[in-house]
């Protein structure tokens, strides 16, 4: 009786090429990592991870991924809903569609998901049978009162109905099983692990591998996808990481007295095991005496994260919230939704920071470039978030090279490892920048110690518009009273507590401010105090920086010569400039 034939050499007489394109890297070190485990199983099999967001200065990296889809077998594609992401590679799409086993597009475009093609699901035809029948079942939205109570249960919603169609369509015939397969994709790739993404490659081979790759159906056992928190709090010093109890964060995370900061993250980074930029934030925060509480939600929707773990009795227990994300608070980068976002921060009432990672460039190339943000990153992650109420924004990590170019961004000069593998040849891990991480975090924690002191003891700075500066545009806007408005704001805080010695007037604020002792030191305002340039140059860390761009201390602007002016007046402890 011959031999059976075993999994290692059946398979390695097939093989199989499998194409993973979407927007960003951070599943590149899990895909990686999963590609080892698929070779042990399928010899023939190569896994192949493109990210969009390299394309836009490596025309290298745009014509690698083209070739790969040439050739793919089965080729997933994944959150290309942006021009530039997806219009360079719709071509090369559109010409492999009707020629590989599969393709499976998800998340993206319109343009993309038409290309669907699984078995006898055609996502270009007309919805009939299976989809006519769950257009049917999804049914119409309920009439509610509250447009926001539906928006803020919608994506808990999607998340239960795709857990339970595949159930549904487990028993119906026909085009209803590529249906089930699609949505049972989903469910692999929104708990995208190393485990996960192994599986949805075993799962795509073992039902559309065809042809001559026909023979790798059933040669591995496929698994259901593995279920991990849906909402839950992160630490890396937490067994496996993810946990949906507080009561398991370490007690470095618990045992700072300085007060307690809420951090929101993207899930899906963490199921990646890509977390080196968030890693870098916790130990800092940490390092400054501050209780940290990293929280995740599934989704792009922070609220459950926010309702689960910074509130209590409706009541905040944390000082101060800061997302990692990168998007908006409600609906990441796809779409905003402000109004929802204002009313779960009104109820936090606490500080709320949106700061940046570095996703569509590397940390080199932002390290190196007077620009720093790129456009799409300026409106993405800093313009979108302020419609929220957020405040603050900085980078404080992003992608490394994995050239391991140096990062120019600050004297430390980092690079960065990052996994590489076969046909991995990009993978850029996330990281975090030392400097800014540390200079967040001490940010958050002066908000932190300002919300937890005495109003009358609190010291405020107001910044009064000057424009073009010192050319008597001191307090101008158009359309606004600016001197009006700040008179009422000084009144209204004495009123709330705060220290103010009250200018007599509106005329008298803005006659203490533009002219004040101006004629005595010939300057262009009322001088609150003059920096002696030794003192200056002793204590600025950042001289040799500012020198460079501005020439020697203590430069021309604002100064005579000795000493560096500070334009404005203090009423109390409210210092406008």
């Amino acid at each position: 009786m011959p031999k059976p034939t075993t999994a290692a050499s059946g398979a390695a007489a097939l093989p199989m090429h499998v194409v993973l394109v979407t927007m960003d890297s951070h599943l590149a070190s899990a895909a990686a990592r999963a590609n080892r485990t698929l070779a042990k199983a399928m010899p023939g099999l190569r896994l192949s991870v493109h990210a969009a967001a390299e394309w836009g200065d490596d025309d290298a990296a745009l014509a690698r991924c083209k070739a790969d889809i040439a050739t793919g077998d089965i080729v997933i594609v994944t959150m290309l809903f942006m021009e530039d992401h997806f219009l360079p590679v719709l071509p090369a799409l559109r010409a492999r569609r009707d020629h590989c086993d599969a393709m499976v597009c998800a998340m993206s475009a319109g343009e993309v998901m038409k290309l669907t093609r699984m078995g006898k699901f055609d996502m270009g035809s007309p919805a009939t049978g299976a989809m006519a029948f769950l257009k049917r079942l999804r049914g119409k939205t309920s009439h509610k009162s509250d447009e926001q109570s539906v928006k803020s249960s919608a994506g808990a919603q999607q998340m239960k109905m795709l857990r339970r169609l595949p159930k549904i369509l487990r028993f119906i015939p026909g085009t209803a099983q590529d249906v089930r397969a699609y949505f049972l994709t989903l469910q692999y790739w929104l708990a995208g692990s190393e485990d996960n993404v192994a599986h949805l490659v075993h799962f795509l081979v073992d039902r559309y591998a065809a042809g001559p790759r026909q023979g790798l159906r059933g040669l591995v056992k496929t698994h259901a996808p593995v279920e991990y928190p849906e909402l839950g709090v992160y630490h890396p010093q937490i067994r496996n990481r993810l946990s949906d109890d507080l009561s398991d964060m370490p007690r470095v995370a618990t045992s700072g007295k300085r007060g307690t900061v809420g951090l929101l993250l993207l899930r899906s980074y963490l199921l990646a095991g890509n977390t080196d930029h968030y890693d870098g934030v916790i130990t800092a925060l940490e390092a400054r005496g501050l209780r940290v509480v990293p929280a995740f939600a599934t989704g792009l929707d922070s609220r459950p994260a926010i309702d689960a773990f910074f509130l209590a009795d409706g009541r905040p227990t944390i000082d101060a919230v800061v997302s990692l994300t990168g998007f908006s608070l409600v609906g990441g980068p796809a779409y905003n939704d402000a109004k929802a976002a204002e009313d779960i921060l009104a109820k936090l009432d606490v500080p709320y920071l949106a700061v940046t990672p570095v996703e569509f460039q590397t940390l080199d190339q932002w390290g190196g470039s007077p620009r720093g943000l790129l456009p799409v990153e300026a409106t993405m992650m800093v313009a979108i978030p302020e419609l929220d109420g957020a405040t603050g924004s900085m980078v404080f990590g992003g992608r490394g090279s994995a050239e391991h170019i140096a990062c120019t961004g600050c004297a430390h000069a980092c690079t960065f490892k990052n996994v590489v593998s076969s046909g991995q040849q990009d993978a850029h891990d996330m990281h975090s920048c030392i400097e800014r991480a540390d200079l967040l975090a001490a940010r958050v924690g002066k908000l932190v110690d300002l919300r937890r002191s005495e109003r009358a003891e609190r010291k405020v700075a107001a910044v009064v518009f000057n424009f073009p500066p010192n050319a008597g545009n001191t307090g101008t806007a158009a359309f606004l009273s600016v001197f009006e408005s700040l008179f009422n704001t000084l009144a209204a805080m004495q009123r709330e507590g705060y220290t103010v010695e009250m200018p007599a007037s509106v005329d008298d604020l803005r006659e203490r401010i533009i002219n004040g002792n101006a004629a005595r030191f010939g300057a262009a305002a009322n001088v609150h105090v003059r920096i002696a340039a030794d003192d200056h140059v002793r204590r600025e860390k950042h001289l040799k920086e500012i020198e460079a761009q501005w020439g020697p201390a203590p430069g021309q602007q604002q100064s005579d010569g000795a000493s560096i002016f500070i334009y404005g007046e203090r009423f109390g402890n409210v210092f406008v400039g």
